[in-house]
């Protein structure tokens, strides 16, 4: 199982790190060495910039999340049991699986 995120959607809003019940995610501040610990594309991996339709979308919204100070990082990938609860929640929609035969997944906010 390979899992990564797409750290320029990412809101830091802890929702897939408070569903998972494998601990595959960990959230960073945006500014630490870890941040691209994940098997993210350079595309996606975080270079200090956030996708501006996902700011616009919630950088005003006062859910009692903290939004856009930290970045989740798929640090246990392999672990992850596919069941989805992570592509559910995430704000963001920046999560991406591919199991292992080849079939990929991505988040889509409720």
């Amino acid at each position: 199982m390979e899992v990564f995120v797409d750290k320029t959607r990412c809101t830091g809003c802890d929702h897939c790190k408070d569903v998972c019940p494998v601990a595959v995610f960990e959230m960073y501040d945006k500014n630490a060495q870890e941040v691209n610990n994940d098997t993210a594309p350079e595309d996606m991996k975080w270079k200090g910039t956030d996708n501006p339709d996902v700011v616009k979308e919630w950088g005003g919204v006062n859910d009692g999340h903290t939004h856009f100070k930290t970045k989740s990082v798929a640090i246990n990938g392999p672990g992850c049991i596919l069941c989805q609860a992570c592509l559910i929640e995430c704000e963001g929609e920046c999560i991406h699986i591919t199991d292992d035969s080849g079939t990929k997944y991505q988040s889509v906010y409720k």
